[in-house]
C-alpha cells in the first residue's frame, strides 16, 4: 500500500495539474469507486459538476482537493492499487480506470481514478471548521506536518502500553507511517520492532522521529518506493527508492551497517525486516 512518501509525490502532482479547474462532467465507471460516497455514484458525478477544484491537500496516506465556494472536499484514498492519473483526454482507457474527470477548459487533459483492486475509492465530504474531511478529522497530523509535536508524541509513546513498530503504524498517534518506512526507521535507530514504547527515552524517540523523517524526505526526493507497476504518480512513473532500502525486503541480504544476513519475521500479517546483530531484540521477543 502506498505510504506517506507516495501519497505526496501524487499530492504534488494534483496540486500542479488540477488544482484551479473546473469540472465539466464526471463518469463513475465502476460503483466500488465511490462506495464510500453513500448517496451513489449518480450524485457524486453530479455534485462535481462545474465545480472549481482549490489546492490538493494530504493527511499521512489520504489526499483531498477542496471544492471552492463549498464547505465539502474531493477525498482520495489509494488503497492497495489506487492511481490518479492526469492524462491526454484522448488516450486509450486504462484497463481497470474506475473514475473520470472531465474539465471545461482547454488544456487537453482529464483526471482519471485506476484501480485495479479496488481497495481505494473517491467520495464527497464535509469538512471540519480546520478544512479537513470530517471522516478523516481522528487521522494524526504527519511527521512531515510543520504542526507535528514531536513532543506530544513522545508522551503519548510513552503511555501506550505497546510495541514501536505498532506504535509507529497507528494512525491515531502519527499517520503516514506504514510497514517500509517502519522498518527502515527501525534500523536507523538500531531499535527492535518488539522494543516496548515506555522503555523509550526522550533523546530516543526523538532520534527514531528524526529517522522517520529523513526516510521519508529520502523517498520523496527519488519519488517513492514501487515494487510494481501499480504504484505510480500523476504521469504514470514509478518510484524508485526501492533501490535504497536498508531493510525491507532484504531478507538473508548482509546489513549494510555490520555484514549480518538480515532477517524477516510474520508480524501481524505482514513481515519485519530487521538485523538481528544491530537491532537486537527485547528478552522477550524472537
Amino acid at each position: 500500500m502506498p505510504e506517506l512518501p507516495e501519497v505526496e509525490v501524487v499530492r504534488r502532482g494534483l496540486q500542479r495539474w488540477v488544482t484551479g479547474r473546473t469540472v465539466d462532467d464526471v463518469e463513475v465507471l465502476h460503483p466500488r469507486a465511490v462506495r464510500r460516497h453513500p448517496a451513489g455514484g449518480v450524485d457524486f458525478a453530479a455534485r462535481l459538476a462545474g465545480i472549481r477544484f482549490g489546492p490538493a491537500m494530504r493527511r499521512g496516506k489520504y489526499l483531498w482537493v477542496p471544492l471552492d465556494d463549498t464547505s465539502s472536499s474531493l477525498l482520495g484514498h489509494l488503497g492497495m492499487s489506487g492511481q490518479l492519473l492526469v492524462q491526454p483526454q484522448d488516450a486509450a482507457d486504462e484497463k481497470h480506470l474506475r473514475v473520470r474527470i472531465r474539465f471545461d477548459d482547454s488544456l487537453g487533459t482529464e483526471l482519471r481514478f485506476v484501480d485495479q483492486r479496488t481497495f481505494g475509492g473517491l467520495s464527497l465530504h464535509d469538512n471540519t471548521p480546520d478544512g479537513v474531511p470530517d471522516t478523516i478529522a481522528h487521522i494524526a497530523r504527519d511527521p512531515l506536518d510543520p504542526e507535528f509535536d514531536d513532543a506530544a508524541f513522545h508522551t503519548a509513546l510513552r503511555l501506550r502500553r505497546t510495541t514501536v513498530k505498532r506504535a509507529l503504524l497507528d494512525q491515531s498517534l502519527i499517520s503516514g507511517v506504514g510497514n517500509i518506512y517502519a522498518d527502515e526507521a527501525l534500523w536507523r535507530a538500531k531499535l527492535h520492532y518488539d522494543r516496548p514504547t515506555a522503555t523509550l527515552t526522550r533523546p530516543k524517540s526523538a532520534e527514531l522521529l528524526g529517522h522517520v523523517r529523513e526516510v521519508m524526505n529520502e523517498a520523496l526526493e527519488q519519488g517513492g518506493t514501487s515494487f510494481d507497476s501499480l504504484y505510480v504518480n500523476v504521469n504514470g512513473e514509478s518510484g524508485y527508492f526501492d533501490r535504497s532500502l536498508d531493510a525491507y525486503g532484504r531478507e538473508d541480504e548482509p546489513c549494510h551497517r555490520c555484514g549480518t544476513p538480515m532477517r524477516r519475521r510474520a508480524w501481524m500479517n505482514r513481515s519485519s525486516y530487521f538485523c538481528p546483530r544491530c537491532q537486537r531484540p527485547p528478552r522477550d521477543a524472537g
